[in-house]
């Protein structure tokens, strides 16, 4: 298993506000990288990694991909154990999300924002 350090979650009072480690699958720990990676060069996109909602379990790590220019933001948000691939293509990002028999939910994130299907079929004839 992996580590991510992790925003804390903003509730209750009584927890501190210093990073949380969680504990990730291997496959987890390298979709959050290569989405950091696609992320870090490009201004206009920022990543943000906190604790989920289960507190003191394994892979409870919430991701929100934002995308702001000007007045306008985007915001995708999505808990890390849902994304079941990152495909980093050079010019934009494709996150695959809840992959069957050939269909999938994805987001693509460009240089000037994302688009999400909820449809998107797989196979190529």
């Amino acid at each position: 298993m992996a580590t991510l350090e992790v925003h804390p979650r903003d509730t209750p009072e009584e927890r501190h506000d210093a990073p949380v480690q969680i504990d990730v699958d291997e496959d987890l720990s390298v979709h959050a990288e290569i989405i950091e990676d696609w992320v870090a060069p490009r201004q206009n996109w920022e990543l943000v990694l906190r604790e989920g909602h289960d507190f003191g379990r394994a892979n409870n790590v919430e991701a929100r991909v934002l995308f702001v220019a000007g007045e306008q933001t985007s915001t995708l948000t999505f808990r890390l154990d849902q994304l079941e691939r990152a495909d980093d293509t050079g010019s934009e990002l494709v996150l695959f999300f809840e992959e069957r028999e050939g269909i999938a939910k994805l987001a693509r994130l460009t240089s000037n924002g994302l688009d999400v299907e909820l449809f998107h079929i797989l196979t190529f004839t």
